[in-house]
């Protein structure tokens, strides 16, 4: 009882990288509580598939709901699933991705058992909380830690008195690693027409396709990215040639997308990808919380910016204070000229 439990998403029977984040990040909470990591699973076909891409993140216990209709993922099944099970389960804490099916599911679920959710969190933390109207004091809350008011805030948010906690969280956002401790490692196969009623299977998916990313942001070790200070769709060109010259991938942020200079799949930020490089070439990118959410954990961020008071550079290891007109191609014909 009152555990963290991390929803799993599945493609076929291909477990969601950002699953196998938020079961890392789950397993950090889990032990700083003190008590057990809990997860779910639910599709067709999946039993025997999916036990080895979850157990390993340190999981002690994998629901895993196998039956017809359950994939491709509709509302209503999954809702049951989760919801019947939290009543039985009581978590504490519930994590799922901020992804097409979290941002539906979530607030499904939350609605039925009257409790909270925060969606797109950037960070998740374990800690106290003092009611200033009753003066009651809460231990061991979950912090909901996202960017608010249009980026100008960055909140921190609790539930204290309804469970479970729920929160979502993008991909790329948490790091997934392998667990290096003991975990109980149970599987349970629960019987699905148990949690799911026949009405619930009402709408079928009559066509399910999925289409390839046409980049790897998300995997990149280099990055390029513009902002709205590359002034136009020909600016983004010098991106492209100086990321073909790094070997790297080309972002953007939210301004630059809004502004037509670049598709929305580049966007890197709250509203975007997560990305981890080992180095972030900002070009022309003022650094907006919201954008900053998206690459601060970038090993080394080089900015390339007009304004030498621009909010990028307090994060920046190096800035260049310059057009990106004239540093750019200086880039491209210096690397040239000593790359190997």
């Amino acid at each position: 009882m009152n555990n963290v439990f991390v929803y799993c998403e599945i493609e076929g029977t291909t477990v969601a990288e950002v699953s196998q984040e938020l079961l890392t990040k789950g397993r950090k909470l889990a032990d700083e509580l003190g008590v057990q990591l809990h997860a779910i699973v639910a599709g067709t076909g999946i039993k025997g598939k999916v036990e080895d891409q979850i157990l390993p993140y340190g999981v002690d216990k994998l629901f895993v709901f196998d039956g017809e209709g359950l994939f491709p993922y509709t509302s209503a099944p999954h809702t049951d699933i989760l919801v019947g099970l939290f009543k039985e389960e009581q978590p504490q804490i519930c994590l799922m991705g901020a992804t097409v099916i979290g941002r539906d599911l979530g607030p499904r679920v939350s609605s039925s058992l009257t409790s909270g959710l925060t969606a797109d969190c950037t960070q998740l933390e374990i800690g106290p909380y003092t009611d200033n109207r009753s003066g009651k004091t809460y231990e061991n809350l979950l912090y909901q830690i996202r960017p608010a008011f249009g980026g100008n805030i960055v909140a921190t948010i609790v539930n204290p008195d309804h469970r479970p906690q729920m929160a979502t969280v993008r991909s790329g956002v948490m790091k997934k690693a392998l667990y290096e401790g003991k975990a109980a490692g149970e599987v349970v196969y629960p019987e699905v027409s148990k949690y799911v009623s026949p009405e619930a299977y009402v709408v079928q998916v009559i066509d399910h396709h999925v289409e390839k990313a046409k980049h790897n942001l998300k995997g990149a070790s280099i990055v390029v990215s513009g902002g709205y200070g590359m002034g136009s769709k020909e600016g983004f060109d010098m991106l492209f040639k100086l990321a073909k010259v790094l070997h790297a991938e080309v972002g953007a942020s939210r301004a630059a997308v809004d502004a037509g200079f670049c598709d929305h799949d580049r966007q890197i930020g709250q509203t975007g990808v997560t990305v981890h490089p080992k180095v972030y070439i900002a070009c022309g990118i003022s650094g907006q919380i919201q954008h900053i959410a998206g690459m601060q954990d970038s090993g080394i961020i080089i900015s390339i910016n007009t304004d030498p008071d621009a909010p990028i550079n307090n994060i920046a290891d190096y800035v260049i204070t310059g057009s990106v007109e004239e540093v750019i191609p200086k880039l491209i014909k210096y690397y040239k000229q000593n790359s190997k």
